[in-house]
């Protein structure tokens, strides 16, 4: 998942509920579905922020030898000012980057 590339605006904005559920023709499965992309992206966030900075651990126990790394807090506000996991979600549902089944319609 490329974060630099993303399009989703960082501010809310108002979508028209008739794109959001268009897919599916029900607003509650197209937001269930978004919530769950939602989830999926934060997870990989979160795991892609925790290997970064882990890079730049110390593993000592002496207060005297904390400092700030200018690295570090970089990588931490990029973090910070990408757009919410939501708003990627979204885009990518408005985009149709997401693939999802009816069960349902399979068990009939």
């Amino acid at each position: 998942m490329d974060l630099k590339k993303t399009d989703a605006p960082v501010n809310t904005t108002t979508i028209d509920k008739n794109l959001v559920d268009a897919p599916t023709d029900n607003i509650y499965e197209a937001i269930s579905i978004i919530s769950k992309r939602a989830t999926q992206i934060n997870t990989e966030i979160k795991k892609e922020l925790l290997e970064k900075l882990d890079e730049f651990a110390t593993y000592t126990d002496s207060l005297d030898e904390i400092f700030e790394n200018k690295e570090q807090i970089e990588v931490s506000k990029f973090y910070e000012r990408l757009p919410k996991p939501q708003s990627l979600a979204v885009q990518e549902w408005l985009e149709d980057k997401i693939y999802f089944r009816d069960t349902k319609s399979n068990l009939e």
